[in-house]
């Protein structure tokens, strides 16, 4: 239980650094991680000014430490508590398929902000989809723990 405990608050921590780095980028991260054209992409990095990207880009590896803790957290929480017991066993996987989805995201974006990249249409439709699906198995992942909380309750 220890280290479910642990792996949470080193989540908490490091989307509280992570979110410290990018605050008061103008379009935000979320944006950026939805534009799914090069042209879109482009017109959100130009917006930013070179302190700004390059303030994005060295967030990158503090983003990518966050997913390997909140994959890790989703992992130890789905197997080394009785939360998930009456979920599926697939249910466990929720988290840390999500961060796999964001490291994927995330070494995209760190290629693609390099410089601009217009010809890779395919690339940045890819990295949209990862983001997609990192949010939508995150949201997932809270409506599984909410869900087994209730179930716990009665």
């Amino acid at each position: 239980m220890r280290a479910v405990y642990l792996s949470g608050l080193l989540v908490v921590v490091l989307a509280v650094v992570t979110f410290w780095m990018t605050a008061g980028l103008q379009p935000g991260v979320t944006v950026l991680q939805f534009a799914w054209t090069p042209r879109g992409f482009g017109e959100i990095v130009h917006v930013w000014s070179p302190e700004d990207l390059a303030r994005y880009r060295l967030h990158l590896p503090v983003d990518s430490l966050l997913l390997l803790a909140y994959g890790s957290f989703g992992w130890l929480l789905a197997t080394r508590t009785a939360l998930f017991a009456s979920l599926p066993g697939r249910a466990r996987f929720v988290l840390p398929l999500a961060a796999v989805f964001d490291a994927v995201e995330n070494a995209l974006h760190a290629w693609l902000t390099e410089m601009p990249r217009f010809g890779m249409h395919g690339l940045y439709l890819l990295s949209t989809t990862c983001s997609a699906l990192k949010w939508a198995l995150l949201f997932g992942f809270a409506a599984l723990v909410l869900w087994a909380l209730a179930r716990e309750a009665d």
